[in-house]
């Protein structure tokens, strides 16, 4: 009896350090390819074209994550996902990493068994309405008909402030944003919310995108940005410090065109993110090049900003909040040390 328990014992043992041992990062590495679940209705964060490539600010980061583990920012499998299978998607182990417009708050922190690298965007919820609409404020929509998304924070806060602000008002509910701006688009609501980002990013999509504007008000926070399954912390901080490098690339300077002449600076940060002094980044289970791959692919934050929905881009949305500390924003890269 006790030869067997011993016997169970090192099974055991063995199969929970084998487990261990074949996290995340080395299964995706055996599989050679990032599944990365995404958005691909949500202009400039994330869209596929009639050709199947897809493109965006949410997208970029998974090339980036993709350059570092695999040496191929091509390598990924893109799953699109609607609000209401993102969680899912991350719980089952479809995607390995949810890159999609996604909120971090408690309860994703907790009961959905997320864990969110650094946000990547910070966002609030506003509102689009018709110029001619006569809405200036949010208690102008007593009585009116306002367009939402299913399965979304922007539900949930919609709801608590006007029931502050004892504002009687209908809620017109779709699953799928691309829906939901049609619905607008032809009157079926007066007014539309999601985050402010989404609402300068489909508004040159409505039929005539001077027509409408979007209010003032923002009435929550929306810090968005990557997310893991709970469980894996090399995984989690893989992930966490890609984003991380390229943020400190932007505050260092170093872009997708001078990363190979950077890699040669004295600055002793800059040498151990780039792998010149590869102890830090060989310390995440990557190699030496892994974030000097991930800059070359694309750029760092400010590139990757201004490509997709920022001064290069038909959206223009201007950095506020998501610029550099040194430039009055709140983007702050940890050191790599």
């Amino acid at each position: 009896m006790r030869k067997t328990l011993q016997v169970l014992l090192v099974l055991v043992v063995a199969l929970a350090s084998t487990a261990l041992a074949q996290g995340r990062l080395a299964e995706i590495q055996e599989r050679g390819a990032l599944r990365c679940g995404v958005n691909a209705t949500l202009p400039g964060f994330g869209v596929v074209d009639a050709d199947g490539n897809f493109s965006g600010f949410d997208v970029d980061f998974c090339k980036a994550i993709a350059a570092a583990v695999l040496g191929d920012a091509d390598a990924v499998e893109y799953r699109p996902l609607t609000a209401g299978e993102r969680f899912t998607a991350v719980q089952s182990g479809e995607v390995d990493v949810l890159i999609r417009n996604t909120t971090w708050t408690s309860s994703r922190d907790t009961t959905v068994g997320l864990n969110f690298a650094p946000t990547t965007f910070y966002d609030g919820q506003g509102f689009m309405v018709r110029r001619d609409s006569g809405i200036t404020g949010l208690a102008d929509f007593e009585g009116r008909a306002i367009c939402v998304q299913s399965g979304t924070t922007t539900e949930l806060n919609l709801a608590d402030v006007m029931a502050a602000l004892d504002v009687q008002y209908t809620p017109v509910i779709f699953e799928q944003a691309p829906q939901l701006v049609a619905a607008y688009d032809d009157g079926q609501c007066d007014g539309w919310t999601t985050d402010k980002s989404g609402l300068a990013s489909f508004q040159p999509s409505l039929r005539v995108p001077a027509d409408h504007m979007i209010l003032d008000a923002t009435i929550s926070k929306e810090p968005l940005g990557p997310a893991v399954l709970h469980g894996d912390d090399q995984w989690f901080d893989v992930v966490s410090w890609t984003v991380q490098a390229l943020i400190n690339a932007e505050e260092f300077g170093i872009t997708q065109a001078n990363v190979d002449s950077a890699r040669t600076a004295p600055n002793p940060d800059v040498q151990r993110m780039l792998g010149t002094d590869p102890a830090n980044v060989e310390g995440l289970g990557l190699d030496a090049d892994a974030f000097y791959r991930a800059i070359l692919a694309v750029g760092n934050y400010g590139e990757i900003y201004d490509r997709n929905i920022g001064a290069d881009s038909q959206f223009d949305i201007p950095r506020g909040l998501n610029d550099l500390y040194t430039n009055g924003g709140i983007l702050y890269g940890i050191p790599f040390r």
